[in-house]
Parts: structure tokens; sequence; C-alpha cells
């Protein structure tokens, strides 16, 4: 295993003040997560209570049944930390992705393991590389690590371009991908994760974001590579699929050398007894990833067969998202759709007309194409 503080780890006293604001600022800081940028802050408040909410990539389904049973079950014994519920989470994804539990590090969602894993191995000697248009929070926190930020478009496809990705920067600290990509909901091929891995620099880690990945039928899990003792951390995430977004549950998977970096940042001792719980008993639902991938996908693919039967372009997706060209200025239609009451979700500046959309229930689709008539008729 490589030794990182070989990475050119030195840190000036303004970064050390700033890692210090980590452990003491907490929201304060400029990090992002999806339910943060899913539109203007100050837009939040503007959001009808009874509008229809498809745009922060969220799962109305919510918690399964028998994560909802384990919740309810740990509920009134509150009173107690639970150390015994991260680990059994632990356990029990370690068990479905094979890993050792060693390699697993549990998280309240994933995003702020997202944020330590970039402060980690980036600095301003080792920058960032990301796709674009690609998933915004990553970049956030290079940049308040005065890491610089290499953006590398996606190819034609939507795909992540790995050999452009892999040569970006011979001194990269990280490399990010996420599989499928937020927001177009493309999936990058094995092949290609595979070379980045075999291709990257020297003391780069490969961060692999998979949120998004239980939604799709083609993409390749890249927990081989953890397995194999490769530079890979893999992020998980139980928002999306398992619809467990305000209950918070996640993980890091990687080598322990790697996950140890992460935990020097501290605050990961306690994780939520609920969110542990509910996770931990969603794992151990044998068919429910594949019960909600295809109730996901029969709407999804009902939603693309109405918008090429009206011409409206769009990326095809293989995740619980779309792209659609709106043939104006994206925020234009987010405010008229918000108008008809139905709340979507933002823009990229380098897809600057189209406008991201989740997959929401039936009935909130078949909202969303009356709506998206009208704005667009308009």
């Amino acid at each position: 295993m490589r030794d990182f503080f070989d990475c050119e780890r030195q840190f000036t006293r303004r970064q050390f003040g700033r890692m210090a604001a980590l452990l003491t600022a907490g929201a304060a800081l400029p990090f992002y997560n999806e339910a943060i940028l899913a539109q203007d802050v100050k837009a939040i408040s503007a959001i009808p209570p009874d509008a229809v909410r498809i745009n922060a990539n969220e799962n109305p389904m919510g918690p399964c049944p028998a994560a909802i049973e384990a919740i309810q079950k740990i509920v009134p014994k509150g009173g107690r930390y639970h150390f015994d519920q991260a680990n059994g989470f632990a356990e029990a994804l370690a068990a479905v992705e094979s890993v050792s539990t060693t390699h697993v590090l549990p998280g309240a969602g994933s995003s702020d393991l997202l944020h330590r894993s970039v402060m980690a191995f980036t600095s301003p000697k080792r920058p960032l590389v990301v796709a674009e248009p690609g998933y915004e929070a990553p970049s956030s926190a290079a940049r308040f690590m005065e890491a610089k930020v290499i953006a590398v478009p996606l190819r034609k496809d939507y795909s992540h371009d790995a050999k452009a990705m892999a040569e970006a920067a011979a001194d990269a600290g990280v490399i990010y991908i996420c599989n499928p990509n937020n927001p177009t909901g493309t999936v990058t091929r094995k092949e290609d994760i595979d070379y980045i891995v075999a291709n990257k620099p020297k003391g780069c880690i490969v961060l692999i974001d998979e949120a998004y990945i239980h939604f799709s039928s083609s993409a390749t899990p890249a927990t081989p590579h953890v397995a194999a003792d490769k530079d890979v951390i893999i992020l998980r995430t139980f928002s999306k699929l398992y619809g467990m977004a305000g209950l918070r549950a996640g993980a890091a998977i990687a080598r322990p050398d790697l996950l140890e970096k992460l935990r020097k940042f501290g605050g990961l001792t306690i994780m939520p007894a609920t969110g542990m719980a509910g996770a931990t008993a969603s794992l151990k639902d044998k068919n429910l990833v594949a019960e909600r991938r295809k109730i996901l996908a029969d709407i999804r693919d009902d939603l693309f067969a109405w918008l090429e039967k009206r011409q409206y372009s769009f990326i095809r997706s293989d995740a619980n998202m779309v792209m659609i060209d709106s043939k104006r200025p994206g925020r234009e239609t987010t405010a008229a759709m918000l108008e008809q009451k139905v709340a979507i979700g933002r823009t990229w500046p380098s897809l600057p007309n189209h406008v991201r959309v989740t997959i929401g229930t039936s009935e909130e689709m078949a909202k969303f194409k009356t709506a998206f008539e009208r704005v667009m008729g308009a």
C-alpha cells in the first residue's frame, strides 16, 4: 500500500486554519450537497407546499417496509448513542459488496465523506479532476482547499472521457467519477473506469461516486477495485433508491489506510441510529433493489416515450433523472414550471437550456407532463 503522506501534503498555516474550520463551522462552510444545490437557497421557501417536488433526485417511495419497522423499533431507544448500529451496518454492507468490514466507513449520507475525500487528497499542489457537466460538490471542497479544479468535458455519449481524465494533470490528487453521472444519468463503462484506475498519476485517488448505481441496469460497481486494494474510494448513499434522503445513511468503501485519512477530520464517531438501522434492514431485503429499479425504469421509459412523441429533446438516462432541452434558458423554464406548482431541478453552465427533472411517481410525472406542455406552449 502506498504511503499517501508522500503526496506533497505540505500545508500552510492558512490551510491548517481552513481544516480547523471544518471541525468547528459545520454547515457554515461553502460545501454543498444535492438538497442545497437542487435550487437557489432563497427559492426553497417559494416552493408551494402542494407542489410536485421532482427537483432534488429524491425517491418518493421512501424507506422500504423493513427499514420503517427497524426505525420504529430504534426510536424509543433514542436516548442512547447506539454505536453498535454503525457496526452492524458496516458488516451488512461489507457482506453485500464482498469486501472486509475494515474497508467500510459509515457516514450520515455520502456528502460528508465526499468532502473529506477531496480535502484529504487535494491541495494547492494536487488538483482535482472532474467531468463537465458533473456534480458540483467536489469542486467546492477542492476550491476551499485552494486546489485547482480541472474540468474534462464528457464524451458525445455523455460518458466520462477516461483517457483525457487520466492525463488531465500529472500531479492530480483526486479524479472524481460519478457513475451514473449527475446530472445526465449516463453510464461510464467498466473498461473506462478500469483504464482510469490503471493509468492515473502516481499517488492519485480515484473517487467513484455510486449514488445512483442501483437505478442502473448497465453500470458496473467498482468495488472489485477496492477488494484488490487499488487507490480507489467508492461512495454509496441510501438517499436515492433506498428512499432515505432525510434519514442520512451512507458509506465510503476503500482500503483502511485511505479511510483513516478521512477519519482524521474527526466527527465520525456517532452515526444517526435511525439511519443506520434503516440502512441495515434495507440491505437485508434481497429483492428491494431489483423491484425498485423496475418501478423506476417503467416510469422513466414512459416519460421518455412521451418526450419522443412530442419531439422534446433529452439525454437518455439510466438513473432517476433526465436532462431535458427546454429550448430557452433553463432558469426561465424552472421558474415557469414552479408557477405551475411543479418544482424541477437546476441547469448546468455547459447545458444552459437543459433542465434536470427527477423521476417521481406516475402521478407526479403526469402532472409534470401537463405543466411542461403548458410552459413549452407558452
